[in-house]
């Protein structure tokens, strides 16, 4: 088999500093202490193809030999890319790929990489994309890593998914805006995600109602972003983020639209429960698009003090849920039910 294997170093960036994305605002990402972390998720999938027999082209540097070499693999560099790397470098190496008539393109990062592989591409041969960047709405990524690499070692033929992605300046200011750009071909797998379902559900009133009642006092609840945890937010009077993670204590917002730092400063003196909501379509509880509410406060509130909370139509459109908050140890704590 050959592969095309790129990677978007700065994807997801943006996610755990509460920037909703890295597209325009890198270098303010960077002054809020983000870290590069898709070339971590990179490494993570290529150790588990170690053992196929696989041509592996790709990108120099961290665009994708970078990776290869640390996960002991070889890998031919067709694409010599910039010091500061931008989203013509992941097309120009993509195209190359197509002149070499490899079998698939793996890349790693998320919405806004597909939209680039896909501009480079088309359908003309399929993509899979390993997720690594904010928000990963695309019906083209596998679930984890890992499960990305069961995908290539168990091909089974292709379907199209659809190109979906948001408008970060909006999606930043509390609107969602969402557009498909194309279908792609990718391989049929059940650990592929749906395309993310944006259209909301009713009952949600009657939810929040009810979680608010539950609400102890003395308590603080990191409440997640999205249309069936705004309800909650909407019925307590606060001025939260609909696309953001807010902590309220008592019924009064006590951190607005917080960061991992935020989060991670606030639970060393306090005690908390997370609210959040599965993302419509593929059933992500942590991992996609609330970056902020990370491993590392995951582990710092426990696995008994998390609330997960879906309107009746999500959840009957759910055969699973899903969670990918790049720690295993974690992941594997969230098993069960």
């Amino acid at each position: 088999m050959k592969i095309g294997f790129v990677v978007n170093p700065i994807a997801g960036m943006g996610g755990k500093v509460g920037l909703k994305g890295t597209d325009g605002v890198l270098q303010q990402a960077i002054k809020r202490g983000a870290k590069m972390e898709a070339p971590q998720k990179a490494i993570q999938f290529l150790m588990k193809i170690k053992d196929m027999d696989a041509e592996i082209y790709t990108a120099s540097n961290l665009m994708g030999y970078d990776e290869c070499m640390k996960a002991g693999i070889k890998a031919k560099i067709v694409y010599e890319a910039g010091e500061e790397t931008t989203a013509r470098d992941t097309i120009n190496a993509c195209k190359e790929f197509l002149k070499i008539g490899i079998d698939i393109i793996i890349f790693v990062g998320g919405d806004g990489t597909a939209r680039d592989v896909y501009n480079a591409v088309g359908n003309k041969i399929p993509i899979l994309g390993i997720p690594a960047g904010v928000k990963m709405y695309s019906a083209v990524f596998s679930l984890t890593p890992e499960r990305g690499a069961e995908i290539i070692k168990n091909f089974e033929g292709y379907e199209e998914g659809e190109i979906i992605d948001i408008d970060e300046e909006a999606f930043r200011k509390g609107k969602l805006k969402t557009k498909i750009y194309g279908y792609a071909l990718k391989p049929s797998s059940p650990f592929i995600q749906t395309g993310k379902d944006v259209m909301a559900g009713d009952g949600k009133e009657a939810i929040a109602e009810y979680v608010i009642e539950k609400m102890k006092d003395g308590i603080s609840y990191i409440i997640g972003s999205g249309s069936t945890t705004w309800e909650i937010k909407k019925a307590l009077g606060i001025n939260g983020t609909f696309l953001g993670i807010d902590v309220v204590k008592d019924g009064k917002l006590v951190i607005k639209d917080a960061n991992e730092s935020d989060l991670l400063n606030y639970l060393e003196k306090n005690d908390a429960k997370i609210i959040v909501s599965p993302l419509g379509g593929n059933g992500f509880i942590f991992g996609r698009g609330n970056q902020q509410i990370s491993w590392k406060v995951i582990e710092k509130v426990g696995k008994k003090n998390i609330i997960i909370i879906a309107s009746p139509q999500k959840i009957a459109s759910l055969k699973e849920l899903h969670v990918d908050t790049g720690n295993e140890k974690i992941n594997e704590m969230l098993k069960g039910y």
